[in-house]
């Protein structure tokens, strides 16, 4: 029955002291002490039963055992550096699969994207939206892109970008601008609202923390998508309540207006990453992620 392989440390101390031709050099190359490298070379000559090194005045020669197994250790040792870095590689040129609500997708991520290709021309990024339940458990994607509460289930690495602020908005163009300019949030319960289904809570969830009673509110038109509702907001066909992240440009630009500023909701934008994917794609993206939002 073959025996198992030594100590990998041991061959990887052996193998540099070997190629350096100095047990100084290899310790300052691994970043270890003289006194580790002998030990380890000294435990890889015992398992083996024979002589690596022989001194020669003040330095090392190797024996023909040390020579062959030198030969032998950097052929290995090579390609698994070949190999290692043909899986980074390959890892690297992979598509990277982000699923997002085409909501976020349309309103926040596109107008970015020529953005994030530029800064990180290496992710290969392939796009994903659905404006229904998103499973970021799902085959084939890398990360999802979502508002949601913690807490966060243990299969999943969660990294929460922004909190997530919500607030009424509407257009300069809608029949009752006028009539709200100046108002108290207290003029709502008065205005007929727009909705999406996709979030039924949200109207409720402003009006609790503005103290009005979320009974007192009149939610009129409803959308079935995010994404449709803020485009009813813009055409000024009335007052909708929205993230603050989806319409920040067009509050920077005057398309819309949110007198009443927003509030937080205990949601988070976060990028989840399945455990089992590489982290490191998902890493860059996330570093450009905070620095946009």
């Amino acid at each position: 029955m073959a025996r198992d392989l030594p100590s990998l440390n041991a061959l990887k101390a052996f193998e540099v002291a070997a190629r350096l031709e100095s047990v100084s050099q290899a310790a300052e190359a691994l970043h270890v002490t003289h006194g580790a490298v002998s030990r380890q070379i000294r435990t890889l000559e015992q398992e083996l039963g024979v002589a690596l090194f022989d001194k020669a005045g003040r330095g090392l020669r190797l024996t023909a055992a040390g020579r062959r197994l030198r030969d032998a250790c950097g052929e290995a040792f090579g390609q698994l550096r070949l190999a290692c870095e043909d899986i980074r590689q390959a890892e690297q040129a992979a598509p990277f699969l982000l699923a997002c609500p085409g909501s976020l997708l349309a309103r926040w991520f596109i107008p970015r994207l020529d953005r994030l290709q530029r800064q990180l021309p290496q992710l290969n990024l392939h796009l994903s939206a659905s404006e229904g339940e998103l499973d970021p458990r799902r085959p084939g994607v890398s990360a999802t892109l979502m508002f949601a509460a913690p807490p966060w289930p243990a299969d999943m690495q969660v990294y929460p970008v922004a909190k997530e602020r919500i607030g009424p908005v509407f257009s300069p163009r809608y029949a009752g601008a006028q009539r709200l300019h100046g108002q108290s949030a207290q003029i709502l319960t008065t205005e007929p609202l727009l909705h999406t289904r996709s979030r039924p809570q949200a109207w409720a969830d402003w009006a609790r923390a503005q103290q009005l009673e979320p009974q007192a509110l009149n939610q009129a038109q409803g959308f079935e998508h995010l994404y449709y509702l803020l485009e009813a907001a813009l055409a000024g066909l009335g007052v909708a309540i929205a993230p603050q992240l989806l319409v920040a440009d067009d509050l920077a630009e005057g398309r819309l207006l949110a007198p009443w500023g927003f509030v937080e909701t205990g949601h988070s934008l976060g990028l989840w990453v399945p455990a089992r994917h590489n982290q490191s794609q998902a890493q860059a993206l996330l570093g450009w992620l905070e620095e946009q939002v």
